[in-house]
């Protein structure tokens, strides 16, 4: 049972709303909260179960009611000072909370069965949540303020969560008063006594410390050796305390921390199994919030010794979150611990492993302590869930090209069912995968097909969507290549069309191409791969890489300038482009980025642009380029993008997935963004988001807010052209791009109220803006 006192996400005021309480019942994923008066006074409680009776009983739903309308005003409660064994019959499978009241009704405490979870300054340590990563700097300061100052930068600089520290007041601590020169204290005492003497900070060292770790954005802690120490540092306000291995069989130290209502970290070294579960019993009777931290407290530990594996069963036996305290070299061992569940990971770090002290020897030096927690961060992205398993952007990428389908051995008229003699199967996989065979037999087709045709998800039912009239307020389009311009063009009701050339297209020639004038506007894409494998980089640091990209862009730019004569374009033709700025491992540092910026502003320079308008493309941070990902620094970010536009003269094509996932990954409002961006936009690819690499979605199977930006399009650049990005958007005839368009409409006809439809009539195309490059 845990006692907690900071109990702030577990209520709402009476004068709060019905959604209010729910999001707070979502953030604290405990199915409930607890309604109080402006004095804190308990007037009931909201649970799921109250909140679907309240919807059952309205005959209208107003989620912006009060939340008193909706909770239930009976609550079990229980009274500041019961013990945990009066406690616990409160408790039921359905009541996993119970609210603490003092002598005049307030909610002092909330009381939980079993938590698991903590929260230590803001932050949640548990399942689900990231490691918790502690640099112990312990006395690896030597006694230095000015060393302990430097390991907090290092710890900061490194990305650990917390930098630690320990206090003790000797004369109290020891039986010999910590004296160093005692002749009957043994060998091994003398030592430690001799470091500590000359190795403590003082007092008011040790609180500048504190404040320092603080202001560098880490959690401040402490490990308190005695009650006078614990006294101390709970008057300056530490949020959490540290217990030793030393003291976890000490039940009078844990009772005076527990005391204090903070939680506790709880190393288990030296400790029998007996003694591991005499002092969970104890922490329980206590109330006392805890995790628990496995530790071997040998300096180094050899591996042999280390028993990962005792994590699972220190979970089983605390109910609480578990951790790792190593002290063995190197630091494999507690990523492998994170791999296990460890919620909690603490490894000593010193700026010099020779240095005097036993510490020293057993901690990573700064650059050391990076890699363990980069590293450590890297598995908990791989950990995923236990859900049903997704098939990633990329392996859909991967599939589509190394995968299977379903094809026509033959042409087949439409309304014929199919045989099995009427079906082969080949790559690559863009249909139908072999094992929907079973499926597709019997069916009779809707549309007519040649052979070599794939068999499509449309074929097993009503024949999909097709293309039709539609109607926006913008200039639009669909992305076409070269061998279905021609069908796309004449399918609907398009202002232009956007050709994705490939690096094979540069070869074809344009009368080739595009044999007779296409009554359209005109945006061309650039391809991003190019012969022999070369991804295009006008920012490579690499000269001879930088000089080819810039040969391959001026060919296209060649290009797009022919294509223009072949379209309806009396303005510069909009060439989108993906620049480069990529990475392979990690996103970089701002003087690496402005080194790219710097390469990039030169390659510009070098193109001759006469009639086509570069517009390089919003990117996501983490790009999926031909099967694999990256990590993407430029046009990124809406400081680096309007600073770029606004300095060199440059207008962009807003990709919106793009876009969407950068903000999600940043923590930034994609509504902000689109403020800042959108009057720099010349031409827009739409497609939905999830996440931060989850790309080119179809229209509403994402997070994008798409009447919101409609309204904001209309606002900030309603000259701009669009189409619709939908990854795969072109097969089966173009089928995602008409859906995409459909769903478009829509959110644009509801941004701008009530409209009338064109379906089925035929529409003038309105006149292309200069923007349009048509």
């Amino acid at each position: 049972m845990q006692i907690e006192r900071n109990f702030t996400q577990f209520v709402v005021f009476a004068e709060d709303t019905v959604l209010t309480a729910l999001s707070k019942i979502t953030a604290n994923k405990s199915r409930l909260i607890f309604v109080v008066s402006e004095s804190g006074i308990l007037q009931g409680v909201l649970s799921d179960g109250d909140f679907r009776r309240w919807v059952a009983d309205c005959s209208s739903i107003d989620l912006n009611a009060p939340v008193t309308q909706a909770m239930n005003p009976r609550c079990r409660t229980g009274v500041m000072g019961m013990s945990p064994a009066e406690l616990s019959p409160l408790f039921s499978p359905q009541i996993q909370l119970i609210p603490l009241l003092d002598n005049h009704g307030r909610i002092a405490a909330v009381a939980m069965e079993r938590a698991r979870e903590l929260r230590i300054a803001g932050r949640i340590i548990g399942e689900g949540a990231p490691c918790f990563t502690i640099a112990e700097i312990g006395n690896n300061h030597n006694g230095s303020l000015d060393l302990a100052l430097q390991l907090i930068d290092a710890a900061a600089a490194a990305g650990a969560d917390c930098a630690k520290f320990q206090m003790r007041e000797m004369k109290n601590l020891y039986v010999n008063a910590g004296n160093s020169n005692d002749m009957a204290s043994d060998l091994g005492t003398q030592y430690t006594l001799d470091l500590l003497e000359r190795f403590q900070l003082s007092d008011d060292d040790l609180f500048r410390c504190f404040d320092y770790t603080a202001r560098k954005g880490m959690v401040p802690m402490c490990t308190p050796w005695d009650v006078s120490s614990l006294a101390k540092l709970n008057h300056w306000g530490m949020e959490a305390f540290k217990v030793a291995s030393a003291d976890f069989t000490n039940p009078a130290l844990l009772s005076a921390i527990a005391a204090t209502g903070k939680p506790l970290i709880c190393s288990t070294g030296m400790a029998t199994e007996l003694e591991i579960t005499s002092g969970i019993r104890h922490l329980r009777n206590l109330g006392a919030p805890f995790a628990l931290l496995h530790c071997n407290s040998t300096y180094p530990t050899p591996y042999k010794d280390v028993n990962l594996r005792y994590l699972a069963r220190l979970r089983e036996l605390s109910g609480a979150p578990v951790g790792y305290s190593g002290h063995e070299r190197g630091i494999e061992v507690p990523i492998a611990a994170v791999a296990l569940g460890a919620a909690v990971v603490e490894k000593h770090i010193t700026l010099d492993p020779t240095m005097e002290g036993n510490d020293h020897k057993v901690s990573l030096l700064p650059a050391e302590f990076q890699r363990m927690v980069e590293a450590i961060r890297a598995v908990e992205d791989s950990m995923g869930s236990d859900a049903e398993r997704a098939i990633s952007q990329g392996e859909l990428m991967n599939r589509e090209i190394l995968a299977k389908s379903l094809v026509a051995a033959c042409a087949i008229p439409r309304g014929t069912v199919i045989e099995p003699t009427m079906v082969r199967v080949q790559s690559p996989g863009q249909g139908l995968q072999p094992y929907r065979l079973g499926d597709l037999l019997g069916k009779a087709l809707s549309c007519d097909k040649r052979a070599g045709d794939f068999f499509f998800e449309s074929d097993l039912g009503d024949g999909g969507v097709r293309a039709r009239q539609y109607q926006f307020r913008n200039p639009f389009g669909v992305p076409v290549r070269y061998h279905d311009l021609a069908l796309f063009s004449q399918a609907s009701n398009l202002d232009l069309v956007e050709i994705h050339l490939s690096y094979k297209d540069l070869e074809i020639p344009i009368e080739t191409a595009v044999p007779s004038p296409v009554p359209l506007g005109l945006v061309v894409h650039a391809p991003e791969l190019f012969a022999g494998d070369h991804t295009l980089d006008l920012c490579s640091p690499e000269a001879s890489y930088r000089e080819h990209s810039i040969q391959e862009l001026q060919r296209v730019i060649n290009i797009a300038r022919q294509l223009k004569e072949r379209f309806t374009c009396p303005n510069d033709v909009l060439l989108v482009t993906n620049v480069g700025g990529f990475s392979a491992h990690h996103h970089l540092r701002h003087d690496e980025r402005d080194t790219m910026l710097n390469a990039l502003v030169d390659s510009l320079a070098q193109l001759s642009s006469d009639g086509v308008e570069i517009i390089p493309q919003t990117m996501p941070p983490f790009p999926w380029h031909f099967g694999g990902q990256r990590f993407h620094n430029l046009f990124v970010d809406p400081d680096f993008i309007e600073s770029f536009c606004v300095e060199h003269g440059y207008r962009v094509c807003l990709d919106a997935s793009h876009s969407k996932l950068a903000c999600n990954h940043l923590g930034q409002s994609f509504h902000g963004f689109l403020e800042r961006i959108l009057p720099l936009t010349a031409h827009l690819h739409l497609a939905d988001a999830r996440g931060v690499d989850g790309e080119g979605l179809q229209i509403d199977e994402g997070d994008i807010d798409w009447p919101m930006l409609f309204a904001m399009l209309q606002r900030y650049a309603p000259q701009a052209s669009f189409i619709p990005e939908i990854w795969q958007g072109h097969k089966n005839q173009g089928e995602g791009a008409w859906r995409a368009l459909e769903r478009l409409e829509t959110h644009d006809r509801a941004s701008a109220g009530s409209r009338p439809t064109v379906e089925g009539a035929a529409a003038t195309n309105p006149t292309i803006p200069t923007s349009v490059g048509a």
